[in-house]
């Protein structure tokens, strides 16, 4: 049996690790390392040969994109503190200055391997017919057919700028691509240096002219350089290499800002000229013309990265193409619940009937769009009121509180402007709610509303009942395809009147007392959460079973690590599925020996928070305590923000979540990855011709539990799937 199966495995022995002081800083691993640990993991899902082809360069992409984002955003800020001096600790006791050098030496590894992955796939897909062509293997037809398409397709779009002291050095955006020629002048060998910055708003990919059955492509930047004579009539090119830029996106916001709105306006204009964290360089670059750019954009040596390869992976998602299903994950179409079925998919007789929970994307995040359309529509709802904090730029969500207020029903929406690379697309979609008719809020300044919640109260009979909606993830149709979330229906009276009370919180800043079935940062879902590992221990000490099971993307909040080493200590059983960042340290004698952490890294992207306590009767069990929330146990989450967590009191609702939704995720061997006390993360291979679980296989062909017309919570079906 497969460590990777926390279900039936039994704990592995613990690992003593004499050279940390586990009393101190030693007991934490670092977040940023941790993280990079995760893109690795995401990267070897490139190189895993069970999954389809075009989804393994997808995963490439997806490496190389996050590593872009964690450089405009982590070590932006770990360069800032470090360029003024800084030299506080991280929990993990190093200073941002050493943590800059271990980031340094594992990115530069990790964007090795990135190109070592990509030369691998691309020989893959040419014995599948996909060819990217090189400018040596063009045709005569293929540089004909290139010849009408650069004039007709990039050549309007071009901007050649020259560099001398004529023409300053020009301004490079966040993630600007770049030729750099060295040019000569035919008639006198005049020289000329000169950028050509490559345009993003043209693919990345030109397709070119194949056979049937065969796709070809060629780099926009080969386009441009078989025509630089178009470009620059006159000249020769003598040499030339590629650079990109990496820049500081992360906002600052004035903290007394009159209008929050407008100065996120400016913010994001501000964004657009942060300083440079990393420059990107093609190899053998002229050395005089690499140090102009290096000089220009203020890059020091160490900021430099010199590639052997294609710069910007993430471009790789445009060869993704629709054209070949066959190298594309199996079609999987999201179901739409028994129960909404049976009710003729009125979502509040549904609802009505029981309480549900709908796991997403096996279920259709189209239940929630369904969910305010019908609010919107229908004549007895009265208030509607919504948390938005990423959503998609066409927002279903957003169309249909517009037509409630227009309607004339009470719309309240808080508009979340501090969601990190979505602000743009949120300010647009306040005003558009402002014009409706709507109440738009935008929250605290100094914290992010990140709870997930709609309210709808509608008039029955002589009162009036609210309809309440909790997520784990965003309001987001796109996302909600490829993240797994859960999504919570009721009309409990007491979850109604919890829910009016955050959002009396939101938008009038009054304090909520009393929450009757709910915890919320940074007030004391953090503490509540303590309180729980803290009860798990005196059952612990009572002789009784003790039990935790946690499904998180990110833990490091180190009081919540210390609470559960301590829960450890004390006999206290806990499984973690922690995706992606991960500061405790598992299996360390003296420390955590009954705690195991593996992570999921699959077709799907996990995102559900669940925290399971056995209180009292171990896991699974109908008496355990059982809690969603919107809500990492991370720093930003449990101090900084607002958050909820719920917890589940139906019967069915908690067996899908602990014998379900939990259990499979525990049991998964496919694509599970098991924490080491170093840090580092190891899948264990199954024995030649054994069953491998998958849950995300397992959840595509079983329906959540709740949302089926007649089952109840004995009918949890068996942790089993096809096979290929």
């Amino acid at each position: 049996m497969t460590q990777a199966d926390f279900l039936k495995s039994p704990l592995p022995p613990a690992i003593d690790l004499p050279d940390l002081d586990l009393s101190g800083p030693g007991r934490f691993f670092n977040r940023e390392l941790s993280w990079l640990g995760f893109n690795w993991r995401v990267l070897e899902e490139a190189e895993n040969p069970r999954v389809p082809l075009l989804e393994r360069l997808r995963f490439a992409s997806i490496s190389a994109a996050n590593l872009d984002e964690f450089y405009t955003v982590r070590v932006a800020g770990l360069r800032e503190l470090a360029h003024a001096g800084n030299t506080a600790l991280a929990a993990d006791g190093l200073t941002p200055a050493e943590q800059l050098v271990l980031i340094d030496e594992d990115a530069r590894r990790l964007m090795a391997q990135q190109q070592t992955v990509w030369g691998e796939l691309r020989a893959l897909m040419v014995e599948q017919g996909i060819h990217v062509v090189l400018r040596k293997d063009l045709t005569d037809a293929d540089r004909a057919y290139l010849n009408e398409a650069f004039l007709n397709q990039v050549f309007p779009v071009l901007s050649p700028l020259a560099i001398d002291p004529a023409h300053p050095f020009p301004f490079i955006a966040n993630m600007g691509y770049c030729l750099a020629l060295q040019l000569e002048r035919m008639r006198d060998k005049r020289a000329l240096q000169a950028l050509l910055p490559v345009p993003a708003q043209i693919d990345r990919f030109m397709r070119l002219p194949a056979e049937d059955g065969t796709h070809r492509f060629i780099l926009l930047e080969d386009v441009i350089l078989l025509h630089i004579d178009s470009l620059f009539p006159g000249y020769r090119s003598k040499d030339h290499f590629g650079f990109r830029v990496l820049r500081d996106s992360d906002l600052e916001v004035e903290e007394e800002a009159e209008d929050l709105v407008r100065e996120f306006e400016v913010a994001l204009k501000r964004r657009r000229r942060g300083e440079v964290v990393r420059l990107t360089v093609t190899t053998g670059a002229p050395k005089a013309l690499r140090n102009i750019v290096m000089r220009e954009l203020h890059v020091e040596p160490e900021e430099v990265i010199e590639l052997d390869g294609m710069i910007g992976l993430a471009d790789t998602k445009e060869l993704v193409i629709d054209q070949r299903p066959d190298l594309l994950w199996p079609l999987f179409t999201p179901r739409v619940p028994e129960r909404v079925q049976d009710h003729d998919g009125n979502m509040f007789k549904a609802i009505a009937q029981k309480d549900m929970l709908l796991h997403h994307p096996y279920e259709t995040f189209d239940m929630v769009v369904r969910f305010l359309n019908q609010a919107a529509q229908d004549p007895d709802v009265v208030a509607i009121k919504q948390t938005l904090y990423r959503t998609s730029k066409n927002s279903p969500i957003v169309e249909a509180l517009c037509e409630a207020a227009e309607d004339g029903k009470s719309v309240t929406a808080l508009v979340e402007l501090k969601a990190r690379f979505d602000e743009a697309a949120n300010i647009r979609q306040s005003r558009r709610l402002e014009r409706s008719g709507a109440h738009v809020v935008y929250g605290f300044l100094d914290w992010k509303t990140h709870a997930k919640i709609s309210s709808v109260v509608r008039r029955e009979g002589d009162k009036l009942v609210t309809y309440t909606h909790w997520g784990t993830g965003n309001y987001h149709p796109i996302t909600a395809k490829i993240y797994t979330d859960l999504s919570f229906f009721t009309c409990d009276a007491a979850l109604g009147r919890d829910a009016a009370k955050i959002f009396n919180y939101l938008s009038g800043y009054a304090m909520p007392e009393g929450l009757e079935n709910l915890h919320i940062s940074p007030h004391d879902l953090k503490s509540g959460m303590i309180e729980m590992i803290e009860a798990e221990m005196a059952h612990a000490a009572k002789g009784k079973p003790a039990q935790i099971w946690i499904k998180m993307n990110s833990l490091i909040e180190p009081d919540m690590i210390d609470a559960l080493y301590r829960a450890s200590q004390a006999g206290v059983r806990i499984d973690c599925v922690i995706r992606g960042i991960c500061g405790l340290r598992p299996g360390v004698k003296g420390l955590s020996e009954n705690i195991r952490v593996k992570s999921i890294v699959g077709r799907f992207l996990e995102h559900s928070r669940i925290a399971c306590f056995g209180n009292g009767h171990g896991l699974p069990h109908a008496k355990a305590r059982v809690f969603m929330s919107s809500a990492d146990w991370m720093g930003r989450n449990l101090n900084r923000r607002v958050e909820t967590g719920v917890e589940i009191m139906n019967a069915t609702v908690k067996a899908q979540i602990v014998s379900q939704i939990m259990a499979a995720n525990l049991a998964d061997t496919a694509q599970s990855w098991v924490m080491e006390p170093s840090g580092a993360f190891t899948r264990h291979p199954m024995p030649e011709g054994a069953f491998s679980f998958n849950c995300h296989r397992f959840f595509m062909e079983n329906p959540s539990l709740s949302g089926r017309g007649t089952a109840g919570a004995s009918d949890v079906p068996k942790l089993t799937h096809t096979e290929d």
